[in-house]
């Protein structure tokens, strides 16, 4: 069952298309990833889902509701977490969820129950007269996700609700993320952190407004990514990647932090010719090894790709 049907949905600004004619399905409870860079048009995208920016073309049906059609509608039944905190700086936590459980039509006992499992959620137990711009990044992301399903929606949409925090609070994170989807939550997530993206279900991979990519993670790195990837370490970064990109057998390259990565041809099996190629040219090489390719090494592959096409 489907929780989201999505039918060549398309969103211009003048003549500028930003979501250009996608069509996808996200089924019931799981965590479902929607990646891209910036500009890519994520966040046009969940707008729409969410029923805040109106399609130029095509239609949606969330949990039911045609976001084109009926956009109320999908408000009433969805949460949702922006990319900026949502909450209220200048209110306590109490008074933020007061508010927001308000807004989603609780009160009283009801209320007062779900006000309780936020706060546990967020690590806030006893402390709803806390200032809320007080709290820490994690702290604080906790809570605005605990905002928005405090009247238990069945579709969350998530923003990048990551950005800006810490590794550890990221993790915790992912998973209240994975506690909502197994208690039936359909998850719909944006994010540029690839290596997050290793915890949903299914991906889709959007750039330029254009779907390029979808399966889970293991499916994007064994269907796109044919070729073996080697990962180099050198004191001479940029001067190793110039050199191995001019190679016959380098398919592709990139740096990942202080190494690069290289995408070398099917039949390429012999990492004494990079050694050589590079010690000729005066650069030292610490280490190579063959690696399990990321998520990342496939995002940077479809969108060389489709630069060249």
């Amino acid at each position: 069952m489907n929780s989201i049907e999505v039918k060549n949905l398309t969103k211009k600004f003048g003549n500028f298309v930003s979501v250009d004619n996608i069509s996808f399905n996200v089924k019931q409870a799981e965590i479902f990833g929607f990646l891209g860079a910036n500009g890519a048009g994520k966040s046009t995208t969940i707008r729409m889902l969410c029923g805040i920016l109106e399609p130029t073309l095509g239609d949606a049906m969330v949990g039911g509701h045609s976001v084109a059609k009926n956009p109320d509608s999908v408000k009433q039944n969805i949460g949702y977490m922006s990319q900026r905190f949502s909450l209220y700086n200048d209110l306590a936590v109490g008074e933020n969820l007061d508010f927001f459980g308000g807004v989603y039509g609780l009160s009283n006992e009801k209320l007062s129950e779900r006000k309780k499992w936020v706060l546990k959620i967020a690590n806030l137990e006893g402390k709803e007269n806390l200032l809320t711009g007080s709290l820490p990044g994690g702290i604080k992301q906790r809570l605005a996700l605990g905002a928005a399903v405090i009247h238990q929606p069945s579709i969350v949409f998530l923003d990048e609700p990551t950005s800006g925090v810490d590794p550890i609070s990221r993790r915790n994170f992912w998973e209240l993320i994975n506690e909502l989807s197994s208690e039936g939550t359909t998850v719909f997530v944006t994010t540029h952190y690839l290596e997050e993206a290793e915890f949903c279900n299914n991906i889709i991979l959007i750039d330029a407004g254009k779907l390029i990519a979808e399966g889970n993670p293991k499916q994007l790195k064994t269907d796109y990514l044919k070729n073996s990837i080697y990962e180099i370490e050198s004191d001479k970064v940029i001067e190793a990647l110039e050199l191995l990109e001019k190679q016959d057998f380098v398919i592709e390259t990139s740096i990942f932090g202080n190494n690069i990565h290289v995408s070398v041809e099917e039949k390429f099996n012999d990492i004494s010719r990079i050694n050589k190629i590079c010690e000729e040219s005066g650069i030292a090489i610490k280490r190579i090894n063959k690696i399990v390719p990321t998520l990342e090494d496939v995002f940077i592959h479809l969108l060389g790709t489709e630069k060249k096409l």
